[in-house]
Parts: structure tokens; C-alpha cells; sequence
């Protein structure tokens, strides 16, 4: 991969968590059924950053849960590597409640999809919403984002990179060239 172009840098990413943030309350008419669930990796310091601004906002601890989905994924190849099973955190209750998952990008959606499948086997939620920090485009399955950071028009030979504090000790997206 070539060097990539930025196209959020650490405080337009913390205007987008900001946005997303509000919204959520809003279309949910506060928090107190709330439960967000990150997918693992980034999707778990997104949903945090963004529990801490509705913590700042409603004055209100939303919960915040793992989601591994490795066991869920459609593209696991038969003959590949057996996939290394990570625990979700399955202590919180999810019944009756609005989950909302949380990723760093949205692309054909199957990784959505699968998130979709690890929560319903936690528990029948009320209602099930989806937060993005980016939505790239060219989904394969017709799953559309409640929440989005930024819509970024890509090509299928561009890779969008979310670079996250927790894990990458820096916050920024770029897109890069396969």
C-alpha cells in the first residue's frame, strides 16, 4: 500500500463522535435504555469516546460492551485457520433494550451483519441501531448505518484506515491505495 491521503484528523473525529453522540439522544429521547456495543477493534474505543460525550451531555453512564464476531463472519474460509475466539462482554443485558453497535467502517456490510447476529444471540433487544464513524459505500447486503461520522465516497481500490489512540497511539482516518 502506498502512503495515504488524511481525511479526518483528531478533532474532526471528535466533532463526528460529538455529532453522533447528540444524535443519539435525540432519536432516542435520552439514554435510559441505551446499551452500545463496540466491535472489536476500533469499534470499542469509538463506543467508549462516545459514551463519555452522552456522559457529558445526559450526566448518564451508558453501558458499554465488546462484540467479537469472528464466529459470526459469512467469509471464513473451510480450509483457512481456525479463527482465534475472543470473549464478547456478555454481561449486559440486552433485552428490551437499544443496542447500538458501533464500528469504525462501514463497507459491503457483513461485518454489520454479523455484529447483528452476536447481539440477537445475547438477547431479544427492542431495538437494534448502527453508529459509524465512517460509511464508505458499496454495500453487498442492505444494511444502511442510523448514525454516520462522515459519508466518504470510495473506490474498491481504496482501503480506509480509522487509526485509533487506544490501539494506534494516534487518531486520525486516511485513506490509502491498494
Amino acid at each position: 500500500m502506498q502512503k495515504g491521503k488524511e481525511i479526518l484528523d483528531e478533532k474532526a473525529i471528535q466533532r463526528a463522535l460529538t455529532r453522533i453522540a447528540h444524535e443519539i439522544i435525540e432519536r432516542n429521547k435520552g439514554v435510559d435504555h441505551v446499551v452500545l456495543f463496540g466491535i472489536k477493534r476500533r469499534g470499542v474505543p469509538l463506543a467508549q469516546r462516545i459514551a463519555e460525550k452522552i456522559f457529558e451531555v445526559e450526566g448518564v453512564q451508558v453501558p458499554v460492551g465488546t462484540l467479537d464476531i469472528t464466529l459470526y463472519r459469512d467469509d471464513l474460509q473451510p480450509q483457512s485457520e481456525q479463527p482465534m475466539v475472543r470473549k464478547s462482554q456478555l454481561s449486559l443485558e440486552v433485552r428490551d433494550k437499544t443496542v447500538i453497535i458501533v464500528d469504525d467502517v462501514i463497507y459491503t456490510g457483513r461485518t454489520s451483519r454479523a455484529a447483528i447476529d452476536a447481539v440477537i444471540d445475547m438477547g431479544r433487544p427492542k431495538y437494534i441501531q448502527l453508529a459509524v464513524l465512517v460509511d464508505r459505500g458499496h454495500r453487498e447486503l442492505p444494511i444502511r448505518p442510523d448514525f454516520v461520522g462522515k459519508n466518504v465516497p470510495t473506490s474498491i481500490d481504496e482501503v480506509v484506515k480509522v487509526l485509533a489512540e487506544e490501539i494506534d497511539q494516534s487518531n486520525s482516518v486516511i485513506i490509502l491505495k491498494k
